[in-house]
C-alpha cells in the first residue's frame, strides 16, 4: 500500500472518529430547558360587557373573535386615514430602524452558530532561488541545478467538542434575541399605526373646532351688525354693541392658536410618514368616523399570543433562560480537536508524490480548577437574571391587561360623554334662537343672548373634542389587544 493510501485511511478514520464524536455529543446540553411561566388571567376584562348584560344576549363580546384579529384596514374606514397608515408602514424611519435590527440580530445567529462548526483553512507556498553557477548542486547527469523551485500545499482543521452544548446554548439565546427584535418590529408597527390614527383624529377634531369658530364668528358678525341696526334706532343701547362686539373677538381670537395646532399636528404627521413637514390630506370629518356600540375583545388569554410586547419580553425570557446553560457549560471540560495535514517539496513535479506527504492531528481537554469563583459567580448571576426576565414577563402580562382595561372604560365612558354632549349642543343651539328671537322682539336684554351664545360656542367646541376622544379610545383598545401588528 502506498503512503498516500495510508495517509488517506488515517484520514478517513479522524473523519469517521469525529462523527461517531459528533453525535455523542448532540444529545449532551447542561442548563434548563425553556419552559413557559404560568401566567394567571381573568376570564374576562374588567370594563367588558357586564355579567348580567352578556347572559341576555345571544353572543357576548368575550365570546367572539377579538376586534384586535381584524386587519388595520377595517378598522379604519376613512380612505385618507388608510393611505397615511400605508404611506407610513413603508415610510416610518422608526420602522426601518427596526427592521435592520432584524437584520443585525439575525447576522449575530449566523455567528454564534458558527462556533458550533469545525474550523477549516487552506494554504499553499511556492518558491523559487536562483543560485550562481560555482554554488549550484550538481545532477547525476552531470549538468548544474542553478534554478530550484519548490512548493507545497497545507490543510487544517479545529473544533471545539460542544460536549455540553456551551455552543448551542449561546446560539439559542442568540436565536431568542433574534425572536425578541421581531416582536419588538412588530410592537414598533402597531405603535405607528396608533400613533397616526390618535394624530389623524386630533387633527380632524382641530378642523372641525375651526369651521365651528369661523361659523360662530359669521354668527356673531349678523348680531353684531343687528345690534347696531337697534341702537341707530334708538330700540337698543351702546352696551349691547359693546357686549355683541366682545363676543365678536373672543371667537375671532382662537383663530390663531387653532391654525397653530394645526399646523403642529400636520408637522408631528409628515414626521410619522417619513418626510418634511407638509400638508396632510383630510378624509371623513371627525362626526362621521365610526363608533361601534360594543367591540369584542375575546379572551383574556388570548393576549399572551397576540401582544407584541408580551411575546417580546418572553423572547428575552428565553435568550436569558439558554444562557443559564451557557453558565453552567463552564463548569465542565472543553474538548477541542486539531488536525493538520499537506504536501511539500523543493520540486514542484514531487509535490503530489506520497512520499512528500503529512499530517498531524491531535486533541485536549481543559477543565477549570481554580477562577476566584468566577464561574460559580457568572452562573448565580445568570439564574439571577433569568428569574428577572420572569417577573418582568409577568409584569408586562398584567401592564396589557390594564391597558385593555382602561381602554375598555374609556371607550365607553367617552362614547357616553360625546352622547350627552350632542344633546348638549342641540338645547343650546335651540337656546340662543329663541334668545334672539326675544331680543329681536325687545323682550329681553342682550345680557340672555351674550349667555346662551357663549354657551352654544363651548359646547360645539366639547363636542368635536369629545369625538376626538372617542375616536381615539377606540384606536387605543384595539391596540390594547394586540392588533395593527399582522
Amino acid at each position: 500500500m502506498s503512503n498516500s493510501a495510508k495517509s488517506l485511511l488515517r484520514g478517513a478514520g479522524i473523519a469517521v472518529l469525529g462523527g461517531m464524536l459528533a453525535l455523542l455529543v448532540a444529545g449532551c446540553k447542561v442548563g434548563p430547558n425553556y419552559k413557559r411561566p404560568d401566567a394567571i388571567a381573568p376570564q374576562s376584562y374588567r370594563g367588558a360587557l357586564a355579567p348580567e348584560i352578556a347572559t341576555q344576549s345571544a353572543v357576548s363580546p368575550a365570546s367572539q373573535a377579538s376586534i384586535a384579529e381584524q386587519d388595520w384596514q377595517s378598522i379604519f374606514i376613512d380612505p385618507a386615514l388608510q393611505a397615511l397608515i400605508a404611506e407610513g408602514l413603508k415610510n416610518n424611519l422608526d420602522l426601518k430602524i427596526a427592521a435592520q435590527r432584524v437584520l443585525e440580530a439575525q447576522s449575530v445567529v449566523g455567528i454564534v452558530r458558527s462556533q458550533q462548526l469545525p474550523s477549516v483553512n487552506a494554504g499553499g507556498s511556492f518558491s523559487a532561488l536562483q543560485l550562481p553557477q560555482g554554488l549550484a548542486p550538481q545532477n547525476s547527469d552531470g549538468t548544474k541545478n542553478d534554478f530550484i523551485r519548490g512548493g507545497g500545499f497545507s490543510a487544517s482543521a479545529a473544533w471545539n467538542l460542544d460536549f455540553w452544548g456551551y455552543y448551542r446554548r449561546q446560539t439559542e439565546a442568540a436565536r431568542a434575541e433574534l425572536l425578541q427584535t421581531e416582536w419588538a418590529q412588530r410592537a414598533t408597527r402597531t405603535a405607528l399605526i396608533q400613533q397616526l390614527a390618535a394624530s389623524y383624529f386630533q387633527l380632524r377634531s382641530l378642523d372641525s373646532q375651526l369651521e365651528i369658530t369661523k361659523k360662530t364668528i359669521q354668527a356673531r358678525e349678523d348680531s353684531l351688525r343687528l345690534t347696531q341696526s337697534l341702537e341707530n334706532y334708538g330700540a337698543g343701547s351702546r352696551a349691547d354693541t359693546r357686549q355683541a362686539e366682545e363676543l365678536l373677538y373672543t371667537a375671532k381670537a382662537n383663530l390663531p392658536e387653532l391654525r397653530r395646532q394645526i399646523a403642529a399636528q400636520e408637522n408631528a404627521i409628515s414626521v410619522l410618514l417619513g418626510h418634511a413637514p407638509q400638508d396632510v390630506p383630510r378624509g371623513q370629518k371627525i362626526d362621521d368616523q365610526p363608533h361601534p356600540a360594543q367591540i369584542p375583545t375575546g379572551l383574556p388569554s388570548e393576549l399572551l399570543e397576540r401582544r407584541p410586547d408580551i411575546r417580546q419580553a418572553e423572547a428575552t425570557l428565553m435568550a436569558a433562560n439558554a444562557r443559564v446553560g451557557v453558565a453552567k457549560a463552564q463548569f465542565f471540560p472543553q474538548i477541542s480537536l486539531t488536525s493538520m495535514g499537506g504536501s511539500a517539496s523543493n520540486q514542484l513535479q514531487k509535490i503530489f508524490d506520497g512520499g512528500n506527504a503529512y499530517w498531524y492531528a491531535a486533541g485536549s481537554l481543559s477543565q477549570p480548577i481554580f477562577a476566584g469563583g468566577r464561574i460559580r459567580s457568572n452562573y448565580k448571576y445568570s439564574q439571577a437574571q433569568q428569574q428577572e426576565m420572569v417577573v418582568q414577563y409577568q409584569k408586562a402580562i398584567l401592564n396589557a391587561l390594564k391597558d385593555v382595561s382602561n381602554s375598555l372604560t374609556a371607550y365607553k365612558e367617552t362614547q357616553s360623554r360625546r352622547e350627552e354632549q350632542t344633546r348638549a349642543v342641540a338645547s343650546a343651539a335651540d337656546a340662543v334662537r329663541l334668545a334672539r328671537l326675544r331680543y329681536a322682539g325687545g323682550n329681553t336684554s342682550y345680557i340672555e343672548v351674550l349667555a346662551t351664545d357663549t354657551d352654544l360656542y363651548d359646547a360645539q367646541l366639547q363636542l368635536a373634542q369629545a369625538q376626538s376622544q372617542e375616536a381615539n379610545s377606540l384606536v387605543q383598545l384595539y391596540a390594547a389587544l394586540g392588533g395593527g401588528w399582522k
